[in-house]
């Protein structure tokens, strides 16, 4: 599985290090990982993610063209309508960009609420739904994705930290992990907002 590490914010270059699959960089302002500046040079192997809540698309184009973003999370209530038009916009720019598109479970789900988006993006993301959109620090019921109908790979986030090693190995060995594509980790892994525990990651890379 891939690894998608998120929020990242005050030590970017030393994560870089690590050489994660994925980084995400949040865009929305009322996040506390919230990011402003330059993204520093990562590694060629590193794809950087951008991740919006219902932005404006000029917001996010903007974005996209100054970081040269790789990959665009919607964290929020965006339509099939709203990616198709995101689509569009990409593809004037000449730009390979992977839509990821979250949905939030905690219990249950409906799974129904995928078909829109089968043709409208590349990835589907699968975090725990809480008071915020992301960064809640638990995870969700995962025995919930056997009933996953789809074949669109799929990234795994919500709380996960060093302690989810077996549940993660144990989610392995299911038919619903099939189209498992990465893990995303965030909050379990901070000294606090933003900030990474370098050797934790490093722990949970090598044994992923």
């Amino acid at each position: 599985m891939k690894l998608k590490i998120c929020g990242m914010k005050l030590n970017t270059a030393e994560v870089a290090q690590l050489r994660p699959d994925y980084l995400g960089f949040i865009f929305w302002e009322p996040s506390s990982r919230f990011f402003e500046g330059e993204i520093p040079e990562l590694p060629h192997t590193i794809n950087k993610v951008g991740v919006f809540v219902d932005a404006e698309l000029d917001y996010v184009i903007d974005l996209v063209s100054k970081h040269q973003l790789q990959g665009l999370q919607l964290h929020g209530h965006e339509t099939p309508e709203y990616c198709i038009k995101i689509a569009a916009e990409l593809k004037k720019l000449n730009q390979k960009v992977d839509i990821i598109k979250v949905f939030s479970i905690k219990e249950e789900f409906d799974f129904e609420e995928l078909k829109p988006y089968e043709n409208v993006c590349d990835y589907f993301l699968f975090d725990t739904k809480g008071k915020l959109p992301g960064g809640n620090g638990y995870t969700f019921n995962w025995p919930v994705l056997k009933n996953y109908p789809s074949t669109k790979p799929f990234f795994l986030s919500g709380g996960i930290g060093l302690n989810n090693l077996d549940k993660i190995n144990e989610f392995a060995k299911t038919p619903e992990s099939k189209y498992c594509y990465a893990i995303d980790v965030n909050s379990k892994f901070e000294v606090e907002p933003g900030l990474k525990n370098i050797e934790e990651l490093q722990k949970f890379k090598e044994a992923l």
